[in-house]
């Protein structure tokens, strides 16, 4: 079994290898680009399958303009910072500064000669929205200061020569590790055009995730159940087997506790559409509450075949019926199902389990990173399910790498994630984490993790 693949993009990390050191930023300048960093990190969960992206204008050593990618769809950080800009000078602000020819375009007189600090460098193609290197041109911008190089074809160095020919200078790497942490998703999406892959479980301290009853109710406590509720927002898409919607009939939407969160599409993994007409998924799917899919390999296609007749009724309450193929035992096929999710725009998915799925996955090293809470209790019972089944390791040599383990306490459970030497961790970055990992000692592996395949 393979361990948990490098999650740096290939086509960045080989421009990297072309690229001039970054020059190091001074004490304000790093503080203007962790300010940008903090801006992206409000568009979580609201901008796939468009990267996290925030920027910062500053001029004479002040911020004048400061903004992030809101949603996908929406104006992009740079013009949401320009736009900022105007509404600071049609304020007042600085307006001693402003002169005549400033009045018709408060933004671009105000931003004329000012410093952009960009987590990601800007596009230059019309996607959703306009280039961001053609209002940074208009607005008279003087420098742009990058953090992470963009590895969608359609930017790529481009953005960045653009604004170069634009006589604007332009310093690339800038902090460059900290703005990297904010994409692991889109770096991964963008490059391969499946899904990055979360696995999560919750189990007791002896590896179980349910009594030999099949009661599971709660293994871990509210404070990590409302950390996983903070990932379903995140992430685009939850994926669960056939079994754990029998057993438990979960809904599976994002609740996030003081504010609304984004839905993800629940997919069901169900190889002989097994799914209950009426289960919570498909009655909140019927009423608008959040998508919902089931994959399968029964023969939908054909209206007289009972699977035919079912799908049409799925369909007809807005499920989505995905027929995908099997697998060497009869299951829905990992990798098929990827690309099938990566065509439709999905970048993320939350494996959520049970074991079966969580085995199919590890089985077919489509896993990127995982996290596990741990809470301190023992279940005991020789047949009380572990996390992980599937076909597994034959011998301890062949088990499934997990990488370096990043670990603090949530509650009374305690947070472990793992990913590959070196890699941006999303689950590292909820609300919940980002506070216990910047306020508290945290457990690390060191050198002897695993490298990355």
């Amino acid at each position: 079994m393979a361990g948990i693949p490098e999650q740096r993009c290939e086509h960045a990390a080989a421009r990297m290898q072309d690229a001039e050191p970054a020059a190091p930023l001074d004490a304000d300048e790093a503080r203007f680009m962790r300010r940008a960093i903090e801006l992206a990190w409000r568009g979580w969960g609201w901008t796939n399958p468009n990267p996290l992206v925030g920027c910062v204008l500053v001029r004479d050593g002040r911020i004048i303009g400061e903004g992030w990618h809101e949603r996908c769809g929406q104006a992009h950080a740079e013009r949401n910072a320009l736009a900022d800009c105007a509404r600071r000078a049609a304020d007042g602000v600085a307006e001693a500064e402003r002169t005549d020819a400033d009045a018709a375009d408060p933004a671009r007189g105000h931003a004329r000669g000012a410093t952009a600090y960009v987590t990601l460098e800007p596009c230059c193609h019309t996607g959703k929205q306009p280039p961001c290197t053609e209002a940074l041109i208009a607005a008279g911008v003087a420098r742009v200061v990058v953090g992470s190089r963009d590895p969608n074809p359609l930017v790529a160095g481009k953005g960045s020569a653009q604004l170069r020919e634009a006589g604007i200078r332009v310093d690339e790497d800038a902090l460059r590790a900290e703005c990297d942490e904010l994409n692991p998703i889109f770096f991964r999406f963008i490059s391969r055009k499946t899904p990055y892959v979360v696995a999560k479980w919750a189990m007791s301290a002896d590896g179980k995730i349910a009594c030999a009853s099949g009661d599971a109710r709660w293994v871990s406590g509210p404070e990590s159940r409302r950390d996983t509720h903070e990932l379903r927002h995140r992430l685009a898409a939850i994926a669960v087997g056939i079994n754990t919607v029998l057993a438990d009939d979960p809904l599976l939407t994002c609740r996030r506790q003081d504010e609304p969160g984004n839905q993800p599409l629940r997919v069901v993994l169900d190889s002989h559409l097994r799914i209950p007409e009426d289960c919570a998924l498909v009655r909140s799917c019927a009423q608008g509450e959040a998508p919902l899919a089931v994959a399968t390999c029964a023969d939908v296609d054909d209206p007289a075949t009972d699977a035919g007749t079912k799908a049409q009724r799925l369909q007809a309450q807005g499920v989505e019926v995905l027929r995908v193929p099997q697998d060497a035992v009869g299951r829905v096929a990992v990798r098929p199902l990827l690309r099938a999710l990566g065509e439709k725009g999905i970048d993320s998915l939350l494996v959520e389990g049970g074991s079966g799925i969580h085995g199919a996955f590890f089985d077919e090293g489509a896993v990127d990173e995982v996290v596990v809470y741990v809470a301190p209790k023992v279940v005991g019972g020789a047949d009380a399910p572990g996390p992980v089944a599937g076909a597994g390791a034959a011998k301890m040599a062949e088990a499934t790498a997990l990488g370096c383990p990043r670990a603090h306490a949530l509650g009374d459970d305690l947070k472990i994630t793992f990913a590959a030497a070196s890699a941006a961790r999303v689950a590292d970055h909820t609300p919940a984490s980002r506070n216990a990992l910047g306020a508290a000692a945290t457990t690390q592996g060191g050198g002897s993790c695993s490298p990355a395949l």
